[in-house]
């Protein structure tokens, strides 16, 4: 099991700072965007976790795991993106939640901006758009 350390560093005794490996939840039924989102973040710096629905990701929090960023997917079976990132809210779970989802449609997007999303991007994750994540983690960190 992964457990995510955050991205805030201690100091070494020579007084440099070290900086803990950022970690990435990857909630997403399809194996192809959960390998394709695992490269990514992995090429970025991330220790990576997969599951593939929000009941997994939510019962991972339960059990006192925590990451940096968790993406999710909106549609899955057991439970989709919505719910599991409502109950993650309701949880006190402040992790950057970013949705990736198939869905065009504004108005599905809306629904899962509003369930506590931070982002949400049309799957799957570019570099570009991980890479612009990573700056704004970076930046709640300072």
């Amino acid at each position: 099991m992964v457990v995510g350390t955050g991205a805030s560093g201690s100091m070494a005794a020579d007084g440099v700072e070290e900086r803990k490996q950022m970690s990435a939840l990857i909630v997403d039924d399809n194996s192809v965007i959960q390998k394709i989102h695992k490269v990514i973040m992995t090429k970025l710096g991330f220790e990576t976790q997969v599951v593939d629905n929000g009941k997994m990701a939510v019962d991972l929090h339960t059990s006192g795991c925590s990451f940096d960023v968790i993406l999710m997917d909106m549609e899955m079976p057991v439970m989709n993106g919505i719910e599991a990132t409502k109950e993650l809210r309701a949880m006190g779970v402040e992790t950057m939640i970013v949705g990736v989802t198939a869905c065009s449609l504004e108005s599905e997007k809306q629904a899962f901006k509003e369930a506590g999303l931070n982002e949400c991007f049309v799957k799957p994750l570019n570099m570009e758009e991980a890479k612009s994540l990573v700056k704004k983690l970076n930046k709640e960190d300072n």
